[in-house]
């Protein structure tokens, strides 16, 4: 076959081609689409701030994912002591056995106190306290709570539990001037009914004895109660049970010996005078005491079964609503909006918006892998959005990013995505031209062989 026959041959099959209007056809973004008018803006610092002006909240989650399962209040008492321990006592002679010294400190304030506040001088009061702080002669008390607060009408509760009177007033004081009050009062304590002694036995009246500003001494407990009543003083002893270990003194020498009487006594500290050696008197008082403990405890311990009961079942009803509504996400039964990627990227799709925040044109491109830059033009980087407002009639706004140089890529992470949102990545010339080869060239030849077979048979 000739030359003249080959260029013939191709001549005919390009005018076939051309007659037959085969052609590659390949997306841009024009003026008109549809007959909505597309209005074209460049992306730049400005123009970012008036695409995000578009309303938009983003969808929630439930509520369900920001509760927590815990929270419950432990019904029953505080931390307990010990299970109590009580030495085996057999008939022997009176052994001296003295608790271990208490050091003295500043009193503590704690629950069941009632606490006074007053003005200092009789002659004002403290308007500005809405009549809580009334004069000297009508003062009003308030009682530490469970929870170691006060409740001060206009105020609010104030913790005060464990403080000294210093540091309570200090409280106070603080309180006061943060809720514009003048802080002009004085505090004291006027019931003390936190810290106690029990005394039984042989005393002339069993009591609690409390324990006030002054610290109280062994023998200052017994004359509040009405002071020791034996017959045979040989026989007689005070026994002090504190912190499960049972202390003993004979009574003679605590009669004798001045430093015993003063032996300081502490909170929870349990006395009895004891007129046997049998101990049996002693051992029925203190078994009252135990028994008392264990029933306690024993309503602690209940009363935390019944609450971790109580945080597994809204622990497992929080868990089965979040799983029911993990499985609605999943089988598509949620409302949710999505951007969709077309054009040149790595993966035409569409992109779920995340709950709860804002999504950007960076987010989107780079989430789903970019776009490949070997066929996609930087410099054709469009987000198209169709207008909401019917009487434009579905007009396109087409926000332009020229990428080609890249440090425009920072407005694509400032640049906001609205529910519907197109992003559209145009081709690289080359290739759009090497696409329309490719697709070309095999009808070509096939036109060409086709031609050349017919001219050789003839």
């Amino acid at each position: 076959m000739n030359k003249a026959l080959f260029g013939s041959a191709l001549a005919v099959a390009v005018l076939a081609l051309t007659g037959c209007g085969v052609s590659y056809t390949s997306p841009s973004v024009s003026r008109q689409a549809g007959g909505a008018e597309v209005r074209v803006v460049d992306v730049d610092p400005e123009t970012v701030l008036v695409a995000n002006r578009a309303p938009y909240a983003p969808k929630t989650l439930p509520e369900v994912f920001y509760q927590a399962a815990g929270g419950g209040q432990l019904r029953g008492v505080g931390a307990l002591p010990e299970e109590p321990y009580l030495p085996d006592e057999r008939r022997q002679a009176l052994e001296l056995r003295v608790p271990p010294q208490v050091p003295a400190e500043p009193y503590r304030i704690g629950v069941g106190d009632v606490l006074l506040l007053a003005t200092k001088s009789a002659g004002s009061t403290v308007e500005e306290l809405s009549g809580l702080l009334a004069a000297q002669n009508s003062r009003q008390g308030y009682t530490v709570r469970d929870d170691g607060a006060i409740a001060i009408p206009d105020i609010g509760p104030v913790q005060v539990a464990g403080m000294t009177i210093d540091e309570a007033e200090a409280m106070l004081f603080d309180s006061l001037v943060s809720n514009q009050i003048d802080p002009a009062f004085s505090l004291e304590v006027a019931e003390f009914n936190s810290k106690r002694v029990v005394v039984g036995g042989a005393v002339g009246n069993p009591t609690l004895v409390p324990i006030t500003l002054n610290t109280l001494d062994l023998g200052e407990a017994v004359t509040a109660a009405g002071g020791i009543r034996v017959t045979n003083e040989e026989f007689a002893s005070i026994r002090i049970y504190r912190d499960g270990t049972l202390y003993q003194i004979p009574y003679e020498e605590f009669l004798s010996r001045p430093d015993l009487q003063r032996v300081r006594l502490t909170d929870g500290d349990a006395i009895y005078v004891d007129t046997s050696y049998d101990l049996e008197q002693a051992l029925e008082f203190y078994r009252s005491r135990i028994d008392v403990i264990t029933v306690r405890q024993e309503a602690r311990r209940n009363a935390i079964q019944e609450l971790q009961a109580e945080v597994a079942l809204r622990r497992g009803q929080l868990s089965e609503v979040r799983d029911n509504f993990s499985a609605r996400l999943e089988l598509g039964a949620e409302d949710r909006d999505f951007v969709y990627l077309a054009g040149e990227v790595s993966e035409q799709s569409r992109y779920v918006m995340p709950y709860n925040q804002q999504v950007t044109l960076a987010d989107v491109l780079y989430d789903s892998g970019g776009f490949p830059t070997t066929t996609g033009d930087p410099s054709e980087i469009y987000v198209l959005r169709a207008s909401a407002n019917p009487a434009e009639f579905g007009a396109v706004t087409a926000w332009h990013l020229n990428a080609a140089n890249a440090v425009n890529l920072t407005l694509a992470t400032r640049f906001e995505m609205r529910p519907n949102d197109v992003v559209f990545v145009e081709e690289q010339p080359i290739t759009k031209w090497n696409r329309a080869l490719q697709q070309v060239f095999p009808t070509l030849l096939n036109t060409t062989a086709g031609v050349v077979r017919t001219g050789l048979t003839q």
